[in-house]
């Protein structure tokens, strides 16, 4: 039998504490327009290229934090990416490691990960 489910990635939830703020925060960090829809109440699905991103506020508890990457964002320029990020005022967690990738928090303590881009 073959099996209905994609081997395909949807979205990602990320648990945030304020819905409002997460949402500008993160379309701020992607350079998205601010204008998308609060879904519910509690979710925003941060428009993507590839697998979403869900912010998820009914979710969010101490312990449902992110404390390690479970994706990545991408960038063709890491140094720039690094300065961006950083301007923006989040925490960086570590320095550019291997010309490759960094780690940072997001404004409710999720770890993220940006890497660049091989292709």
């Amino acid at each position: 039998m073959t099996s209905p489910i994609r081997n395909q990635v949807g979205a990602v939830f990320i648990p945030v504490s304020d819905i409002e703020r997460s949402k500008n925060w993160y379309c701020s960090l992607l350079g998205l327009p601010l204008d998308g829809e609060i879904l519910f109440g509690h979710l925003y699905d941060v428009p993507m290229q590839g697998p979403g991103i869900v912010l998820d506020s009914r979710i969010f508890t101490a312990e449902a934090v992110l404390k390690v990457p479970s994706f990545h964002l991408l960038t063709d320029d890491i140094d720039a990416a690094y300065d961006y990020v950083k301007a923006s005022g989040a925490e960086i967690l570590t320095d550019i490691e291997h010309d490759h990738w960094f780690n940072f928090k997001d404004p409710d303590g999720n770890v993220l990960m940006i890497c660049r881009s091989t292709n």
